[in-house]
């Protein structure tokens, strides 16, 4: 058997693999980062055989309770990802899986590759609605792009929304697919509604470096880009310094910022509570929004999240209460699980790139509801 993880977004390190039945193998640690947890590596050889491939230090990952009830995805194409049999003992994740041809990919969650990035963004400007610009570059030089749906104009909303500041939790590549399908379909009449009041300046992927090097949280130069919104500088966090900058130029009224949880099989929002000038109009349109969202997804849910910030105890260093404090804008961040929903539960799929997008869309519909509430 032979056991490879030298392409994009590959993490793996073999110990011992000869045997398809005893693979031991160990997660890469993030670049200048003691983050890891995202896995992503080929298997040749393993053809009819009953694999056996032991993650031998699972237990000192980053989030142990992701392991919890969680099952690998798999691929023999890398385009349907299914999930296979996963167990987790004594800091051991074992994924067993007997092969039906040759090759087979396993990873934490289907992974989005920089080559289908570029190939979406392409796709996304023969929109007349779609302008690019390069906010600048990233640690590794590589372009930051953001993409400016429909037209800025006097009393028009300003919406964000930001993906994979966390570059292990591709779900939000698979939702931005989602919501900007939707939004640059002229046929689709809530995308017309919310581009009549509003403009999107869209940032599909803020840690590519990070993504590449198969990371789970950090970017090259090992920075949690979700916790550099108070002083970001362009040695450490160039991403965030050129977003956050370019923000204070357009003004923010609405924020989403797309992530994954490792521990929670549940899609949720967090908010902005805890930041010291929280307002009755920022309470509204969230409830506005999250109300609105539950109805067109089933998926979705609002009893189930992370605990509320006390009052005046809110991260400032992070994206929402930053966004949120600076520009009184609506923020919040979105949360979609690496496992299945508990809610509504997929045995072949569980969470999947799919129902990412699917629920991207759902968001167009809630943005549409909260829109004329984002300023007073």
């Amino acid at each position: 058997m032979h056991i490879d993880a030298n392409f994009d977004s590959g993490n793996i390190e073999v110990i011992e693999g000869n045997e398809p039945a005893t693979v031991r193998l160990a997660i890469r640690k993030d670049s200048n980062a003691d983050f890891f947890q995202w896995f992503h590596f080929r298997a040749a050889g393993g053809r009819g055989m009953d694999c056996a491939f032991r993650i031998e230090n699972a237990g000192d990952a980053s989030y142990k309770k992701g392991w919890e009830d969680y099952a690998a995805v798999a691929s023999y194409d890398r385009q349907d990802w299914f999930r296979v049999p996963t167990d987790y003992a004594n800091g051991v994740l074992t994924i067993r899986h007997k092969p039906e041809r040759d090759v087979v990919y396993y990873a934490y969650f289907a992974p989005y590759s920089g080559e289908r990035q570029r190939n979406y963004l392409a796709q996304c400007m023969r929109s007349p609605r779609v302008r690019h610009e390069v906010l600048g570059q990233t640690v590794d030089g590589t372009d930051l792009d953001l993409l400016i749906v429909g037209s800025p104009g006097e009393g028009k909303r300003v919406c964000w929304t930001i993906g994979r500041q966390h570059p292990g939790e591709s779900q939000a590549s698979w939702w931005m697919e989602g919501f900007l399908d939707r939004l640059t379909d002229e046929a689709d009449p809530v995308a017309r509604a919310v581009l009549d009041k509003a403009v999107l300046y869209v940032v599909p992927h803020m840690n590519p470096d990070g993504a590449r090097r198969g990371n789970l949280r950090a970017n090259a130069a090992g920075a949690n880009l979700n916790r550099e919104w108070a002083e970001p500088t362009m040695e450490k966090s160039p991403e965030v310094f050129l977003t956050r900058a370019r923000m204070r130029e357009t003004g923010v009224d609405f924020c989403l910022d797309a992530h994954g949880d490792e521990g929670l099989p549940y899609v949720f929002i967090a908010g902005s509570d805890g930041i010291p000038s929280l307002t009755e109009r920022q309470v509204k349109a969230r409830k506005i929004y999250e109300e609105a969202l539950l109805r067109a997804s089933p998926d979705y849910q609002m009893e189930v999240g992370y605990p509320k910030a006390p009052p005046g105890k809110g991260n400032l260093t992070m994206c929402t209460a930053h966004v949120a404090e600076y520009f009184g804008a609506l923020a919040m961040t979105l949360e979609m699980p690496f496992k299945d929903n508990a809610n509504a539960p997929d045995p072949r799929n569980g969470w999947s790139p799919d129902r990412c997008q699917r629920f991207g869309g759902a968001c167009l519909d809630a943005l549409h509801a909260a829109v004329g509430y984002l300023r007073d």
